[in-house]
This record gives structure tokens, sequence and C-alpha cells, in this order.
């Protein structure tokens, strides 16, 4: 969360934070008649003319990158509402492409307390509301929100949006969504409207998607029926997409998930907006996003990665077989308690040579006790996810993959860690 031990701690957007984690009783409250009464008073629904609302497991933040990206190629100003940050709370409120600033944050903060009157918001609802008053005002064309948790009582879906998409569905968050996969496609797709385009980047998804899409009428695109994409030059990086009239050759291949643009296209098509074939390839080009197979350093190669679930781990492990098949991979990771921490570790462990094992803090925190107990070896046991950082680099020879893994908190960490202290320069950065 926000970086509240800090000399920046006593900014009016830290005491506005350190107020939201406390003025409510849990910090997780699914349900949407709070948020939806304080939505509807403020006149928030519909904050932008095209509003487009992704969830899933996975790639929801790649996803809306990649429509990001392609959308402001086109001239149009965007809105991008995502979460959990890295390091300031501003990463998760960002217009073409530049994170918000404290002043707008700390007005939106205050409209929205006195909106609320006697109406208690969790600290994601209250953040929620904040953006989307921050989009209505900035008028932005376009706005891309990014589900929390679940979809069909997660605070963004009180918004009157235009186009849904999930991008992935396996079984996450058991405390909250349960384990049962067509439940979790139940509360995905509970994102999906009536009259709507609704997508579905989830091959073969678990059939309560496609029912609850076609029990309401929405307008269904599922991967692999109604839209189609193959990479056809892997040597030269080009990929081909296809639904119903168009088709697009010769499209770079971005270096974010394949999948997911493809799904991020589908939705762009269906979605009313004017774009270029050139905007496509430009987009995709240029798409990036923080702490997903994040690059640091070279030598030794330092690498991000906020895999945090078996579907995300699985997933990165293909990408390292195949951009580095013979390197030594030494691996820092901290997890959270309810995340599948001994799957997770299991699918990593086929290419991690070297463990550097950690613990979080705060209530939802695994200690690194936990994570040993699911690793072959480790080369130390740490308290901090920096600490470990500092001893795999002391390690790591020039040839070697330093690989920062487990959770948006151990990203974070490191990345502001190295953007604070003179390592980055000290790597050539």
């Amino acid at each position: 969360m926000s970086k509240l031990n800090s000399p920046e701690a006593t900014s009016p957007l830290a005491m506005w934070l350190h107020y939201l984690e406390n003025i409510h009783s849990s910090a997780i409250d699914l349900g949407l008649d709070r948020v939806s009464q304080v939505a509807q008073a403020a006149n928030l629904t519909k904050p932008a003319p095209t509003v487009i609302t992704v969830a899933g497991t996975n790639g929801k933040g790649s996803t809306c990158a990649l429509m990001e990206s392609i959308l402001l190629d086109a001239g149009y100003t965007v809105g991008v509402y995502s979460s959990p940050h890295l390091i300031h709370y501003n990463e998760r409120v960002r217009i073409n492409g530049q994170d918000v600033s404290d002043a707008l944050l700390t007005q939106s903060f205050d409209f929205i307390e006195q909106q609320r009157k006697d109406i208690s918001l969790s600290f994601f609802e209250f953040g929620t509301l904040s953006a989307l008053r921050i989009f209505q005002q900035q008028n932005v064309d376009v706005v891309l929100l990014e589900v929390g948790l679940g979809g069909r009582l997660d605070a963004t879906n009180v918004v009157d949006h235009d186009v849904s998409v999930i991008t992935s569905l396996a079984i996450d968050h058991v405390d909250w969504l349960g384990d049962d996969i067509n439940v979790i496609g139940f509360e995905k797709a509970g994102i999906y409207r009536t009259g709507r385009p609704a997508i579905c980047g989830q091959p073969k998804a678990p059939h309560t998607v496609a029912a609850h899409a076609d029990d309401i009428g929405a307008e269904f695109y599922q991967v692999g029926l109604q839209f189609n994409y193959q990479v056809t030059d892997e040597k030269q990086q080009r990929w081909r997409w296809q639904s119903g009239g168009f088709d697009l050759n010769d499209l770079p291949i971005p270096s974010l998930p394949l999948a997911n643009a493809a799904t991020a296209l589908m939705a762009l098509s269906v979605s009313g907006l004017e774009l270029s074939d050139v905007n496509v390839v430009n987009g995709l080009h240029n798409a990036t996003l923080a702490g997903r197979m994040q690059v640091l350093s070279q030598q030794p190669l330092i690498l991000l990665d906020v895999a945090h679930n078996p579907h995300s781990a699985q997933y990165l492990v293909t990408q390292l077989k195949h951009a580095y098949p013979n390197q030594t991979i030494r691996a820092v990771v901290a997890m959270l308690h309810d995340k599948d921490i001994a799957s997770t570790l299991s699918a990593l462990s086929s290419v991690v040579t070297h463990w550097y094992p950690a613990s979080l803090h705060g209530p939802r925190a695994a200690n690194v006790d936990e994570l040993v107990g699911y690793l072959p070896q480790v080369e130390g046991k740490f308290e901090t996810p920096v600490e470990a950082f500092v001893q795999a680099n002391q390690h790591a020879t020039k040839d070697d993959v330093v690989l920062v893994v487990g959770s948006f908190h151990t990203v974070g960490a490191v990345l502001d860690y190295w953007q604070t202290t003179n390592m980055g320069s000290q790597h050539g950065q």
C-alpha cells in the first residue's frame, strides 16, 4: 500500500490514504449496495463516453495496457484504473499514460467523502469512486477499468460500461471466490451487460461464462470461436488476428502476453471507436507494463514479474524457458498467505536453480518459513525481499538471471529500492 512510514507520510495524499485504510471494518467487502448508492448520488456511473471493464484471474493489467497504447496512438484521451500499485498509489489512476497528481487524488477523495455522507466504503470502493470522479472531471474519451476482485460484486461493476472483457480464468482468491472454476466463471461474467459486447479470452472457458452471457442477452465473443489468433513467423515475431470480416496480418508480437493482445483487439473491434491498422501496429509495439517481464539490468539480467498464482507462474516459466533456456536463474520470492503457494512455487521450480525466499509483512503476508517448506534448497532465509535481492545480486555472475517474483508487494519493494539507491547506476542504468 502507500509508503506511510516514509518521510512523505505527512503529505496530504499519505494522510488521506491512512484515513481510507481505517474508515471501514474490512479491507475487502464485496457487494454493490453501498458503493452503488454513492456512485449514483455523485453521478459517476458513466465517467466517459466509452467505458471498457476488464476482469480475469491474470492478464487484466496487460490487456488494459495494450488497449491504452493502441487508443493513445489513435489520439484518444484515455483513463486507466488498475490495482494494486507497485510503489505509489498514484499508479492506480493514469491519464494518457501518466500517473495522476497528488492534488487530483486528494481533491477527488474530498469530493467522495462529502458525497458518501454516512455510507461506509472500503479502501478499494473509495478509490474506485475517486478514479471515476477524476476521469469525469478530466473529460477523457475512454475509460479502461480493471476489476479488483471477481466481477459481479466488485466496485467497478457499478459503472455503465460499453464492453466487458474476461481475460483468463483460474483458481485464485480462494477465500473470497472459492475453488470451483464454474463459480469463478459466473462471478467474472457478472460484468457482462445485456445487449453489449462480452469478450472471453480464456480458451475452453467454464460453461457458466457463456451460459450467463446467453441468459442476459449479451453479445458473446469467445476466443477460438468468434475470434482467433496465431503466430505466423516466430523468427520475425509476427502474428495474425481474425474475427468475422476482420483479418489483421503481419502484426508485431508485443512484449506483453499475446493472448491478452488478441483479447484487447477483440474488445476494441466492437467498441465503436475508430482505429486504423497503423494504430494497432504502433500500439502493440509500444505497449509496456511495469512488473511484467520487466528488465532492470543486463549483466546480470534482473527481471521483475508479479506472477503470484499457478496460472501466471506457468506462463512465466514458458517465457523463461524460451528466452533464457540455459542460464542460471536466482529467484527472489515472497508471497501472500492467501495464495496457492505450493503450486506456484512448484511451477517455478522447473526453471529456478537458486532460491532466495523472504517474508512479507502485513495481515495477508506469508512468513519465509511458509515458503521454505515447499522449496528444494534455499540460499538463506530473508526478512525482506530487498535483503534477498541484495544477496542474490552478490551471488550472481554476469551471465545469471536474477528473478524477482511472487507478489506485487515483492516486486514493488525491490523496484522502489532500485530506484531510490545508486544500484541502478552501478549496473549501468
